[in-house]
């Protein structure tokens, strides 16, 4: 159904494979409210309506949801997923613009990876350090309020 037909009856678009939002989200496994969202930003075109209001999302809405909850499971960022989302609906798109996009995300991961496994060796060199008894001396909240102490 066009996004600027008239407004059927919920039964009617349901007959004609529609999903109201509920049924979306059950089938994609994304909430209503994130699908909502994904709406409001623009992720998602605005769905269609019942006479009565509620939203209509067809099969290829489903799948546009698909691909923006992989995306986030692989840690794209709202950005990143709005640039993806033009590069997939663009079938004229070059490949090697969106392999440009997904390595500059592998890139990002490893340095926050690298940043958490420092911010762990700190942890983990701190709590060594710590008697972990009843005196109340500990050189672990002694090191967070030092604000001049670097990451090991």
């Amino acid at each position: 159904m066009p996004r600027h037909a008239p407004r059927p009856e919920l039964s009617d678009a349901k007959q004609q494979g529609m999903h109201n939002i509920g049924e979306a989200a059950a089938l994609t496994g994304v909430s209503a409210k994130s699908i909502r969202h994904y709406e409001s930003i623009h992720l998602m075109p605005e769905a269609g309506r019942t006479f009565a209001g509620y939203r209509l999302y067809t099969d290829d809405d489903l799948h546009r949801i698909r691909f923006i909850k992989r995306s986030r499971s692989l840690g794209f960022s709202m950005k990143q997923i709005h640039d993806l989302l033009g590069l997939w609906d663009n079938k004229r798109r070059s490949s090697a613009d969106v392999k440009k996009l997904a390595r500059a995300h592998a890139d990002d991961l490893d340095a926050r990876i690298r940043e958490m496994e420092a911010m762990k060796r700190t942890l983990e060199h701190l709590a060594k350090r710590c008697h972990g008894d009843s005196r109340p001396s500990c050189p672990i909240l002694d090191d967070l309020a030092s604000s001049d102490e670097m990451i090991r």
